[in-house]
């Protein structure tokens, strides 16, 4: 009810602040693609270099004045931002240029409600718009009378406002319960997949890195990928069979970005938590961005948000066909263990170092193989079933039953040893070559 969107594109102007500070400075061509990816029709890219930001416009009165002209001779119809505006200075602006002004903040949430496609997603949207909101009602009722107060001197807007408040109030409310319910539900299905001893893998990465691309090009899946930012938002699992491992979760997840408003990362904590719940975390990095080790900073920056930059990563540079000279490979750290995989998901070169790594990775405190347990062990072979850890059952000519299974090493020997047998001889005596 409170977005709705013009059906073609909007006429923009892009004012991107170049200040001092690198921390605080946003990357200009990145701000492009977003208003492109908004849909935004950009007529206009000023760029103001200014180190002090202002209370009131955030930037100078005169260059207010040099864009009101901008906005009249372009009529434009949008004034974007590439900073985050108080609500006050967005009112002031909107007020000066007479048309609508947005903050990267809320153009960042425009394509998110354009991308989501699912239920769930469509209420994490709604809720960050609606947070977002709540602080810049003021703006839709200047129309109405609002003065100071008093018995007798209350005008129409301030009982109007207080309304609106409360309406939304109650609708984050309602939003954030079906939110927590949801979250209820990926729990339960993640505690499932871990009584069946099924890791998961999350790809996480910097937005346009090229997830989705490589989600579909491990999975067979048809997942929609393109060269825009946040064309994933809505997560997406898909079990993935890998040599000598069996099956895993794999995660796709929506990007980050530099920045990335505090209010979306909450809003989104639901889908965010397949990735600090994953066994294993796939960063997926643009290999031909030359702004990478600044992209990757981000990414580890949110990941230290939802309490995942702990988690085994592998590091996984994509989009080698836009590198010359670059062949596919493997490279590992000190003790030989995967640490970063080059590869290309658009042609597939390099996908199955990918499934090596990954198996290497996750199979490392993995037992997975047949054991031979005569009829004695009886009492061993049905605590295998209850654990999920059997893959399939034969029989030997002996009667000996022949499990094919997979499950913790720790798991194992301690089953065993429970048992009173001696975990090491035990797998010498009972597993079939």
């Amino acid at each position: 009810m409170f977005f709705e969107r013009p059906g073609g594109g909007e006429r923009a102007i892009l004012v991107h602040l170049d200040g001092q500070d690198p921390e605080a400075r946003e990357d200009p061509q990145e701000f492009q693609e977003l208003a492109l990816s908004a849909g935004a029709d950009t007529v206009a890219f000023v760029s103001v270099s200014r180190t002090q930001p202002t209370a009131r416009y955030l930037i100078g009165s005169g260059k207010v004045e040099e864009l009101q002209q901008r906005v009249k001779a372009e009529q434009a119809e949008l004034v974007i931002f590439n900073h985050t505006l108080t609500p006050s200075q967005e009112r002031n602006l909107e007020r000066a240029f007479e048309c609508r002004v947005l903050d990267r903040t809320g153009l960042i949430l425009d394509i998110f409600a354009q991308r989501a496609r699912t239920h769930e997603g469509k209420l994490q949207v709604e809720l960050a718009q609606l947070e977002h909101m709540s602080t810049r009602l003021v703006r839709g009722w200047t129309h109405l009378e609002r003065q100071k107060g008093g018995i007798g001197l209350r005008g129409p807007g301030e009982t109007q406002l207080e309304t609106d408040r409360r309406l939304l109030r109650v609708r984050i409310r309602q939003i954030k319960q079906k939110l927590e319910k949801v979250r209820g539900q990926r729990e339960q299905a993640r505690r499932g997949r871990k009584r069946a001893d099924i890791p998961s893998v999350s790809l996480v990465g910097y937005t346009n890195a090229g997830k989705s691309t490589l989600f579909n090009a491990l999975t067979s899946s048809d997942v929609y990928a393109a060269n825009q930012l946040f064309a994933t938002l809505d997560p997406t699992l898909r079990r993935l069979e890998l040599d000598d491992l069996g099956p895993v979760v794999l995660a796709d997840t929506v990007g980050f970005i530099r920045h990335l408003p505090h209010k979306l990362v909450e809003a989104f904590r639901a889908t965010l938590e397949e990735s600090s719940n994953a066994d294993l975390l796939l960063h997926v990095i643009d290999a031909h961005e030359p702004e990478r080790m600044a992209q990757m900073e981000q990414v580890m920056a949110v990941l230290g948000e939802i309490g995942a930059e702990g988690l085994p990563m592998l590091e996984v540079y994509n989009k080698l066909d836009l590198l010359d000279g670059m062949e596919p490979q493997l490279q590992r750290d000190a003790e030989g263990k995967p640490q970063r995989v080059w590869l290309s998901a658009r042609d597939g070169r390099g996908l199955d170092l990918l499934r090596q790594a990954i198996a290497e990775l996750l199979g490392d405190d993995l037992f997975v193989g047949t054991l031979q347990l005569p009829q004695q062990l009886g009492r061993l072979r049905s605590q295998f079933f209850a654990m999920g850890a059997v893959l399939s059952e034969g029989h030997d000519e002996a009667g000996s039953s022949l499990l094919e299974v997979r499950l913790p090493r720790v798991e194992l020997h301690r089953l065993v040893s429970r048992a009173g047998l001696q975990p090491n001889e035990f797998l010498e005596q009972h597993t079939l070559q």
